[in-house]
């Protein structure tokens, strides 16, 4: 089966090379042709529309900008192959979602919000969390391929925008962990004791997760090489704040973690793992 891909960045990069030795056949377009080489036999596409001629579709793209720019082009989605199940694995607004919905369901196709949760790392090993939901009959038909890509699928209904909302307050989430690490081991550090003792303490006690095991360690060493971009992690926690508002939810912590993503961004530290606003946590005046 040919695995259609539309936007091919670090993610996308990471699951290729899994399809295409699990035997798909894979072909992708991306705005920028080189980000595709060095990927194996992929078919570079001249167009997103291309990439809908095949009966299944992943989409990668950055965010509901990119989405409206490359998707909901003139006749782009009324040009896909009958019977097209279009995954969207980006992170993407709820509305956004909802509109993908009623425009797939004119059209004819399925649509299958499989945003997922773990990094390019994670993604290259086959190890992601993907949280799907969508048409169960179009969800166990593309089985096989999120298989590939992650160790469990949790189904999440039949309403694609409960698989995006799920992704959003889960990256809400790690973003509130990343802010809770920073504060607390700024703490113990004016105390004399050093972050690395106390962060060792408690990822190791009642923090014992991934979470906050990965960004302790990228806090303590002081290491922010990116996994997750910090200009990404400021668009989800806006997306989260949006789609809170909309349902007249303050969501009073994302604030917080909003004013120190910011302050990091107005540092240049966008392209760094959104852990660092970890260095920028001390500098932030107190929200009152």
């Amino acid at each position: 089966m040919n695995i259609g891909f539309v936007g091919v960045g670090s993610m996308a990069r990471a699951m290729i090379p899994l399809l295409l030795q699990a035997g798909y056949r894979v072909s992708a377009w991306n705005r920028s042709a080189d980000a595709v080489s060095g990927l194996g036999p992929v078919r570079v596409l001249p167009s997103a529309s291309a990439a809908l001629q095949a009966p299944v579709v992943i989409s990668m793209l950055a965010d509901d900008n990119a989405v409206r720019e490359v998707l909901l082009a003139p006749g782009v989605l009324e040009g896909a192959v009958k019977g097209c199940i279009h995954i969207v694995m980006s992170t993407l607004s709820p509305a956004l979602i909802e509109q993908l919905t009623g425009q797939h369901q004119a059209l004819g196709l399925g649509l299958i919000a499989a945003p997922v949760f773990g990094i390019p790392a994670v993604a290259a090993r086959g190890e992601l969390n993907i949280l799907a939901a969508g048409d169960p009959a179009a969800i166990e038909q593309v089985q096989p391929v999120l298989d590939v890509l992650g160790k469990r699928t949790w189904r999440l209904g039949e309403q694609p925008v409960h698989g995006c909302i799920a992704k959003i307050a889960g990256n809400m989430m790690i973003s509130q962990a990343i802010e809770a690490l920073a504060e607390a081991s700024h703490l113990t550090e004016r105390y004399g004791l050093s972050a690395s003792a106390f962060i060792d303490v408690v990822t190791q006690t009642v923090f014992a997760c991934p979470s906050y095991q990965r960004y302790g360690r990228n806090i303590v060493n002081g290491d922010y090489a990116p996994g997750f971009k910090l200009a990404l992690g400021l668009k989800d926690v806006d997306l989260a704040l949006n789609a809170g508002q909309v349902q007249g939810l303050s969501l009073p912590a994302a604030h917080v973690v909003r004013s120190r993503m910011k302050a990091a961004m107005e540092k240049g530290l966008g392209s760094q793992d959104w852990s660092v606003l970890a260095a920028v946590a001390d500098s932030v005046p107190s929200l009152p």
